[in-house]
């Protein structure tokens, strides 16, 4: 065995050396996960309008069949995520009201989250090095901005644990590049070929699984294995396009069984209509649709918590250069994601939909290539003609440094955690609680424009409207109104702040709750007047 294949940070022999502490490492690191995103789970993050929304669709399922929601078919987005929320139901049970409903999925997204940093810690380390694996691991375990996100009913979460399991089946395919020996490739090539083609297919199949969670993670697999067929940079061009064809089977098995049930017509639409949402040519959500509020005053009013959150997007960068020009074939994979996540990122933020749950699609693989980067071999100066290196990257003081700059961040964010457990955020599970308390089902209330919480969390109790122009018609009138003031003041609300307050002069203040996310969330009592009155 020459020097060179001893140091390969993938090989064989060091693989099965480590392999119960790789074992280990990813539990602990997933473990962690899911400790702190369960300490935070429910209080610490108030409801997000879509979460209703996504938890419907999963309840819709339990029998099976397409999602509904509002009694509609729903094609905007495949179901795998829907089906999966069904079967967690299932395994818990059906919990009463939205609210607790909502929780329950957020667990849901809690446990994928810790299979994600787990799945971390395995990639890190068979891209790079064991201190890379850990070093991503914990980066996203700790991370505020991952944290909130996991802990919404989104899609998001589940579609990059599905990429991420699917660049894992993969990697070890990067070592197919240094071929057998003859004699040893004639016993064992057509086995060793059979079993590259099954991983390649296992790949592709999670691919699928992501892709039919959300459309948009064909960008960041589908994308990045084209572009390194092309370029040359993985060992077998073959196992690319079988890759890509096992990703695309899923979709298709879906489009069959639409086709099969008739409603080709109503996904061709909702698709037609996402399609144009992801160009930009339709705004009706995101920082560039009219109300969507200022992208440069979101991102200053949440740097105290997610500072470190942009850091790494910054220093994911550097790391990118790094990583396609010294690394080998599984670290320029993985730069190709994140090219694929930033060039996606990129046009939403000029002229595509800009979501701010967008971001985690650039953040995760960030964590994973800085650690990469950092922990890269250096170029051989004596390889023994091998083309191996020989010896890791950078000094002891470059190594030293990255440490310190792990702790600091990994600290920062722990103080953040604790932040997050000693103020709670949870103003609408507390309102829904005064509502069903004091206010009798049936009784109107009416919401603001720009808040789709309130509309979907009383839907079926309670009737609601919403006022988009600050002297609103003859209608039936509410007796209740909810207002989010933080939504109204930044500019997320059609209506200016004195526009809201003349509608509700003369209303008392019944519940009022202050939290990060919605500033001060409020529930007025409107006076009898506005009953059937034209004003």
């Amino acid at each position: 065995m020459t020097a060179g294949a001893a140091l390969r940070p993938a090989s064989a022999q060091q693989a099965a050396r480590r392999g119960p502490v790789l074992a280990l490492a990813a539990v602990a690191v997933g473990g962690l996960s899911l400790l702190i995103r369960l300490m935070l789970h429910g209080a610490s993050f108030d409801l997000f309008g879509d979460e209703i929304i996504y938890t419907d669709l999963g309840r819709s399922v339990i029998n099976g069949g397409f999602p509904r929601f509002g009694g509609q078919s729903f094609f905007l987005h495949g179901p795998a995520f829907f089906y999966l929320e069904a079967g967690w139901e299932r395994l818990l049970g059906t919990p009463a009201g939205p609210m607790a409903q909502v929780y329950q999925m957020r667990m849901l997204n809690g446990l994928l989250a810790a299979i994600t940093a787990a799945v971390l810690v395995m990639l890190g380390t068979r891209a790079a090095s064991l201190p890379a694996g850990l070093a991503a691991g914990l980066l996203f375990a700790l991370d505020p901005f991952c944290i909130r996100q996991n802990d919404r009913v989104l899609l998001e979460t589940a579609m990059m644990l599905w990429v991420l399991l699917g660049y894992l089946v993969l990697a070890p395919l990067a070592s197919s590049a240094r071929p057998a020996s003859p004699a040893r490739g004639a016993q064992t090539g057509g086995g060793r070929s059979r079993a590259a083609e099954l991983r390649a297919a296992g790949a592709g199949l999670l691919f699928g699984c992501a892709i039919l969670t959300k459309d948009e993670a064909a960008l960041i697999t589908v994308l990045p294995l084209l572009a390194a067929g092309v370029l040359g940079w993985w060992p077998r061009r073959a196992l690319i396009w079988l890759t890509v064809g096992a990703a695309m089977l899923p979709y298709a098995v879906y489009l069959l069984v639409t086709a099969a049930n008739g409603a080709l017509g109503p996904l061709w639409a909702a698709k037609t209509s996402g399609v144009r949402r992801l160009l930009g040519l339709t705004q009706i959500t995101g920082f560039h649709s009219a109300g969507g509020g200022s992208l440069t005053g979101r991102l200053i009013a949440e740097a105290p918590w997610f500072a470190t959150s942009y850091a790494v997007l910054i220093l994911a960068v550097p790391a990118l250069v790094l990583v396609l020009r010294r690394g080998g074939p599984l670290p320029r994979m993985l730069g190709l994601m994140y090219c694929a996540s930033a060039v996606a990122l990129g046009y939403a933020l000029t002229l595509g939909t800009l979501e701010e749950q967008e971001l985690y699609l650039l953040i995760v693989p960030s964590m994973l290539l800085i650690p990469v980067a950092v922990t890269l071999p250096r170029p051989a100066q004596a390889s023994g003609g091998t083309g191996t290196p020989a010896h890791p990257s950078g000094s002891r003081a470059t190594v030293i440094a990255a440490a310190l700059a792990l702790a600091l961040v990994l600290g920062v964010n722990a103080v953040t955690a604790g932040q997050w457990l000693r103020s709670p955020d949870d103003g609408y599970a507390r309102l829904s609680g005064y509502l069903a308390a004091r206010v009798r089902p049936g009784t109107p209330v009416a919401a603001i424009q720009g808040d789709i919480e309130t509309p979907n969390l009383l839907a079926g109790r309670y009737p609601v409207t919403t006022w988009a122009v600050a002297d609103p018609p003859a209608r039936p009138a509410a007796r209740y109104a909810v207002v989010e003031w933080g939504t109204v003041d930044t500019g997320y609300s059609g209506l200016t702040p004195a526009q809201v307050r003349h509608l509700v002069a003369g209303g008392q203040l019944v519940f009022s709750f202050r939290g990060r996310t919605y500033g001060q969330l409020a529930l007025y009592r409107l006076p009898a007047r506005r009953q059937g009155s034209r004003r």
